[in-house]
């Protein structure tokens, strides 16, 4: 088990975080201690959702195989597919070139985005197909 980490974790977090302490120094968070985290369909490459990740949720994600994710509006963890089934099981996890975003490659089970939809990028696109001339949406 990793050594206790300092409290870096978004507000209201229940305990101090078990994350390792090499790749907690790492991190650059937001002032509410968040890092954005991405998901992504790890052989597809297709990106699902985007989620926020304090330390504790991170060290979790990393232990579990399962992704952790801190909801800023309920002020809970909450690991995708528990209440839904659509599951995101972990294949990889990595630090942005700056140490301020995760990208988690995952194998999705079922929809992504809890409007029903497989990504949280499916409803409303500003811009199609750039490079075939089109213009953005609307326009």
């Amino acid at each position: 088990m990793a050594p206790m980490s300092s409290t870096h974790g978004a507000p209201g977090t229940p305990a101090p975080s078990s994350l390792d302490e090499e790749i907690a120094r790492r991190l650059k968070r937001s002032a509410d201690g968040l890092l954005p985290a991405i998901a992504q369909q790890y052989d597809t490459g297709e990106v699902l959702m985007l989620g926020w990740m304090d330390d504790e949720a991170l060290h979790r994600t990393l232990t579990t195989g399962r992704c952790t994710y801190w909801s800023r509006s309920r002020r809970e963890y909450w690991v995708k597919g528990d209440t839904s089934g659509h599951v995101q099981h972990v294949k990889s996890v990595a630090l942005d070139c700056d140490a301020d975003t995760v990208l988690v490659k995952v194998d999705q089970v079922g929809a992504a985005c809890h409007t029903g939809d497989r990504t949280c990028f499916d409803a409303d696109v500003l811009l199609k197909d750039a490079g075939s001339g089109a213009t953005a949406e609307g326009q």
